[in-house]
């Protein structure tokens, strides 16, 4: 338990980084799913980042039907519930959205993006234990940006005086984890991510890889995600 309990406290240590720091229109709500989602998040830590892994799978940040309800990165509801067997009280951001309520456990909503990363996991490895036994998936930033209209902003979309204070929080919050797994690759969930990977991790000895993001905004991931992750796992040596 002493790898689950050091990510927990770099999990809390980030927390706090991030609530300190403000953002500007257009954003005007801000989640941070690592405070009201906790229970859930330190769950999924304590049963499944027990242990140093083979391959840590880096995404961007929280989707608002994923890890903003759940706290678990690509937190579809049905893959925490059924695939991982975790369940937990979530409670409420500070300020909501109208358009982005979070209800936890009970959002009917599927997040595509977390239903095929996580499906294509649980397809592979049939039981939550074999893929975490040499797996984890950790999101790069805890926020969730969302505009008045209740469009998703991400990151980088963000002005460079507020994405600095948050990026200088979130590599150190990287370092952290990766020094404490010990993995073998890091594998980015889309170009941003392994980009991020590559510039925080460049002395490191983990290898940084990439999947396709398995975005429903992607043609080519709505041609088959699992396939061509798959694939390009296999091209870059890091699963048969």
């Amino acid at each position: 338990m002493m790898v689950a309990t050091a990510l927990k406290n770099a999990s809390r240590e980030l927390c706090d980084a991030v609530e300190s720091l403000r953002f500007s229109a257009p954003v005007t709500h801000v989640y941070n799913p690592l405070v009201y989602a906790r229970e859930l998040h330190e769950q999924y830590l304590e049963r499944y980042a027990n242990s140093t892994k083979r391959i840590v799978f880096m995404g961007m940040n929280p989707g608002p039907w994923g890890m903003a309800q759940t706290g678990i990165p690509f937190g579809e509801v049905a893959a925490v519930r059924d695939f991982m067997g975790l369940a937990g009280t979530v409670d409420q951001p500070a300020a909501s959205h109208p358009k982005r309520p979070v209800m936890g456990m009970d959002c009917p909503r599927s997040e595509v993006s977390g239903r095929r990363l996580w499906g294509a996991f649980a397809a592979r490895y049939g039981r939550a234990e074999d893929f975490f036994d040499e797996c984890l998936v950790l999101n790069y930033c805890p926020l969730s940006f969302m505009e008045e209209s209740g469009k998703n902003r991400t990151p980088d979309k963000l002005p460079k005086a507020e994405r600095e204070p948050l990026e200088a929080a979130c590599d150190e919050h990287l370092l952290t984890c990766i020094r404490v797994l010990e993995p073998d690759w890091v594998v980015g969930v889309g170009r941003w991510a392994r980009e991020k990977a590559e510039r925080v991790l460049a002395q490191g000895p983990a290898r940084i890889g990439q999947v396709l993001h398995p975005s429903p905004a992607s043609p080519a991931a709505n041609r088959g995600w699992s396939e061509a992750a798959w694939g390009q796992l296999a091209q870059q040596g890091i699963l048969a």
